[in-house]
């Protein structure tokens, strides 16, 4: 261990450059001498976990990861069909991630082909449906406005019939508000869905759906995807770990981290804990964190003003963050 670079931020409310500090690497995880001041004892991080392959079901709700006022984080899997009602949000755009399987989005804006890899956003005040297919994503519910970073792989469009065997029928769309969460339903009523999806006819096509996907910049550091005025969403792809590790520490955001492939153990002042794919876990505010990674990892980091609380059961815990757990954990 030795002197390490820490970036101090204020992200996601200053979009600045990070303050660049010089740490020693044993003294960050030592104990503070503070005289007769009694300091709180923070718990270790836990980490929640949802599949990221399919698993034959007869119905799979949405489930709840993480919760608070500004983001409501969320895990979904559809087998061979639909979601029994058009939504509409009334105060949320809807982000989602896909992580394995195919989906078709059906909006007002347009209909596309979602894959593994693909984020897709739904502004707010747009209806919209899904016809999965043994599929899996996540959803980010996000106070209006979304705004998305970086190049669009593709675009949504006015698609009549919207997939293979769909015949135009009448609907039901239910319009909900509170983050489009369960029992948040403000009104629901009857649609004719050819009318609902004829919407995109004629749309510019800056209104269309834009497909994200991550791009060379999401090797080896955050590439953000999607911001808003408290939360910012990003996607990470590391290779073996090599070097100086580098530390991070938001002074004004709490991380949460997704991961979706691979095996990656995050070191932080709140324990050190090996994820693996669908492990979730919530960096606290003002705490200092770095990677190890043996091979190759990917994951979704989501940074959010607020402190969000843990809505899916925690199955892991930390082990305390010693000089000796680092040095084996990097064999030194």
């Amino acid at each position: 261990m030795g002197v390490v670079t820490e970036y101090l931020d204020a992200y996601p409310i200053a979009d600045e450059a990070p303050i660049e500090l010089q740490r020693d690497e044993e003294l960050l995880f030592g104990k503070a001498q503070v005289g007769p001041i009694r300091l709180l004892q923070h718990e270790l991080l836990g980490a929640v976990h949802f599949p990221v392959e399919f698993v034959p079901a007869r119905f799979s709700p949405p489930r709840g990861i993480y919760e608070c006022d500004h983001i409501r984080l969320e895990w979904q899997q559809m087998g061979n069909f639909r979601q029994p009602f058009y939504h509409r949000n009334a105060d949320v755009d809807e982000v989602s991630y896909q992580i394995f399987g195919d989906r078709t989005l059906m909006t007002e804006h347009g209909t596309v082909e979602i894959r593994p890899g693909d984020y897709s956003r739904i502004p707010v005040g747009v209806g919209h449906d899904n016809y999965g297919r043994n599929e899996i994503h996540l959803l980010f519910y996000i106070p209006a406005s979304v705004t998305e970073c970086g190049p669009f792989a593709k675009k949504a469009s006015h698609t009549i019939p919207p997939f293979e065997g769909w015949e135009s029928k009448v609907v039901a769309e239910v319009m909900t508000e509170c983050l489009g969460g369960p029992e948040c339903d403000i009104a629901s009523f009857q649609v004719d869905e050819t009318l609902l999806l004829n919407h995109a006819k004629g749309l510019p096509e800056d209104k269309l759906i834009s497909i994200l996907r991550p791009t060379e910049a999401s090797k080896g550091d955050i590439e953000w995807k999607y911001k808003s005025k408290h939360v910012w969403i990003g996607h990470t792809e590391l290779s073996k770990s090599t070097g100086t590790p580098k530390y991070r520490r938001h002074r004004r955001a709490e991380e949460i981290q997704c991961q979706i492939s691979g095996t990656r153990t995050v070191i932080t002042q709140r324990g050190i804990i090996t994820l693996e794919p669908g492990d979730f876990i919530s960096i606290p505010n003002g705490v200092a964190f770095t990677d190890h990674v043996t091979d190759n990892s990917t994951h979704i980091t989501v940074l959010t003003f607020n402190e969000a609380e843990a809505k899916g059961d925690i199955v892991k815990r930390a082990k305390p963050a010693t000089t000796e757990a680092i040095a084996e954990l990097r064999h030194v």
